[in-house]
């Protein structure tokens, strides 16, 4: 069985992820972002079993954050809820799920097939 065409898309919405939780994050937003990718690398997606492939997509001051085993990031052009939704439309039949709160975005990826999950799914 070929794992990369049937592991769950998991795209995280980096800005509104790190955003969810008043820690300071707006004096380091590459820091940030950093941190949350460690943490997706180290713990993955919990209480999604089976193999799920992450992309943290990342824009503004947070461009420039490594890929690391585990986590693929996108330094978005532009607008990351664009790449985001780029990145759905590029997955065609592959199951997506969209980690964001922001409401647009949701409207936009669940129209392409997408679900949707809030932030508290991957912070701790």
């Amino acid at each position: 069985m070929d794992h990369s065409v049937a592991a769950l898309l998991v795209i995280v919405d980096s800005a509104n992820v790190v955003g969810s939780v008043p820690d300071g994050w707006w004096r380091d937003r590459r820091g940030a972002a950093e941190r949350l990718r460690d943490l997706l690398a180290s713990r993955g997606l919990p209480g999604r079993p089976g193999p799920v492939e992450i992309v943290l997509v990342v824009e503004g001051a947070a461009r420039g954050v490594e890929s690391v085993p585990g986590v693929r990031v996108e330094a978005a052009p532009g607008s990351g809820d664009d790449r985001m939704v780029e990145l759905v439309a590029e997955a065609g039949e592959r199951p997506v799920l969209v980690v964001t709160a922001d409401r647009e975005l949701r409207r936009r990826v669940t129209a392409l097939g997408a679900t949707v999950t809030g932030p508290r799914a991957v912070r701790p």
